[in-house]
C-alpha cells in the first residue's frame, strides 16, 4: 500500500476542479506511458485505456474520476476580494478557512484563503451566526490589492478556476486524510490494477476499458465513449459514511442503490459472491444523495449492466479520510472482478 498511498498523494496535490483537468490527465498519461497500453483521450478530455481480452465480442468498462470539487470566480468585489461560485455539490461551511489557488486564463497561479467577509470577532458581533453562503464568503488573495482594478491587473478575471488545498497527510496508523480522495483514491487503485495486468502479462477474459473520467462531479463524466460491445460497466467511487450507513473506512463498499435508483441486482450479487469467495471484507450500502459515472451511463441510454464499488470515505465532500484496509479490500475485489466470468 505504500506506493498506492504515494500515488494518491501525487494525484490529490494536482489541482483538477471539474472543467480544468488537463494537468491531472497528463499526469495519468505519463504514469501509464511506460506500460505501453493502448490509450486515447475523448473530446471531453477524459482518458480511455483499453486492454484486449480473450473474448473481444463482449467488453467491460471500469471508471474512476479525476475531477474534483472546486470553485470559479463569480465576481471581483470592490474590496479586492473574490466572490465564489461552487463547482460540484458541497456546502460553503466545508471550505471556510481553506487555503486555495486561483489560476488565471494565462496560467498564472495566485494563492489565497476562503473566509467569511465578517470573520473578525473583534469587529463583527454576529460572525458566528451568519449564514455561510455566496453572499458572505470570499477569497482573500495573497497579493497587495485594494480594489477590483488591482485584482484585474494581476490577470484575475471572472471565470478563473479556484482549487482547494488538499492538506494530504498519511498517518502511521494507516489512514490517509485529504480533500479529493473522492475520487482520486479510486483512480490510484485503477492505475495500480492496469500496471499489475500489464507488468505481469495477465490475460483478461474480456476486452476491458478503463475510463479516467473528468466530469463526474458535474454529472456527465461517464455517459459517453462506451463501446457498443460493453456488457458490464463498473464505477469505482467512494462509499459514503454517516448515520444509518453500513459503509466504514476499513472495507470495500458495494452500492445497492443511490439517488438514481438500484444498481443492477445481478452484478451486485456477483460482486458480493466474489468478495465472499476471496475473503474480501465488504459492506453493502445505499447512498441517498449520490450519483456516479455508472448512473450517468444508464441515464444517457446505454444498454448495459451497471455497478458501483469503492473504498469507504469519511466526511465526503469535505475533510475526507480512509484507511489502507479499505483500499486493500477494494483493490482485491477489482482484481477478482476483472478476472471473473460474466453472468449469463
Amino acid at each position: 500500500m505504500k506506493e498506492t498511498l504515494q500515488l494518491i498523494k501525487k494525484l490529490v496535490e494536482i489541482p483538477s476542479p471539474s472543467g480544468n483537468t488537463e494537468k491531472v490527465i497528463s499526469f495519468v498519461e505519463s504514469y501509464l506511458r511506460d506500460l505501453q497500453v493502448k490509450m486515447k483521450r475523448n473530446h471531453k478530455g477524459g482518458l480511455i485505456v483499453t486492454i484486449p481480452g480473450k473474448i473481444d465480442s463482449q467488453h467491460r468498462m471500469l471508471t474512476a474520476h479525476v475531477d474534483t470539487l472546486g470553485a470559479i470566480v463569480k465576481d471581483i468585489k470592490s474590496n479586492g476580494r473574490l466572490m465564489l461560485d461552487l463547482i460540484g455539490g458541497f456546502n460553503y461551511n466545508s471550505i471556510e478557512g481553506e487555503y486555495c489557488q486561483i489560476e488565471t486564463s494565462n496560467g498564472q497561479v495566485y494563492t489565497g484563503t476562503i473566509l467569511m467577509h465578517q470573520t473578525s470577532v473583534h469587529v463583527y458581533k454576529e460572525a458566528g451566526k451568519l449564514e455561510r453562503n455566496q453572499k458572505n464568503m470570499e477569497v482573500r488573495i495573497d497579493e497587495c490589492v485594494h480594489n477590483a482594478q488591482d485584482v484585474r491587473e494581476l490577470g484575475i478575471e471572472v471565470g478563473d478556476f479556484i482549487s482547494f488545498d488538499p492538506r494530504v497527510e498519511i498517518t502511521t496508523s494507516g489512514f490517509i486524510k485529504s480533500r479529493h480522495l473522492d475520487d482520486k483514491a479510486s483512480v490510484a487503485l485503477l492505475l495500480d490494477l492496469i500496471k499489475k495486468i500489464s507488468v505481469e502479462s495477465i490475460e483478461l477474459p474480456y476486452t476491458t476499458h478503463f475510463l479516467i473520467s473528468n466530469n463526474e462531479e458535474i454529472g456527465y463524466g461517464g455517459n459517453s465513449n462506451i463501446p457498443t460491445e460493453t456488457i458490464e460497466y463498473l464505477a469505482v467511487d467512494m462509499g459514503a459514511i454517516g448515520d444509518g450507513q453500513a459503509t466504514d473506512e476499513y472495507t470495500v463498499s458495494i452500492c445497492a442503490k443511490d439517488s438514481s435508483g438500484p444498481y443492477h441486482y445481478g452484478l451486485r450479487k456477483k460482486l458480493v459472491e466474489l468478495a465472499n469467495q476471496h475473503n474480501i471484507e465488504y459492506k453493502v450500502d445505499i447512498y441517498p444523495y449520490y450519483g456516479s459515472d455508472a448512473s450517468a451511463a444508464i441515464r444517457s441510454g446505454h444498454d448495459l449492466v451497471h455497478g458501483l464499488i469503492g473504498p469507504g470515505i469519511d466526511a465526503s465532500h469535505a475533510f475526507e479520510r480512509t484507511h489502507t484496509s479499505s483500499l486493500k479490500h477494494t483493490a482485491k475485489l477489482l482484481y477478482c472482478y476483472v478476472l471473473s466470468e460474466m453472468n449469463d
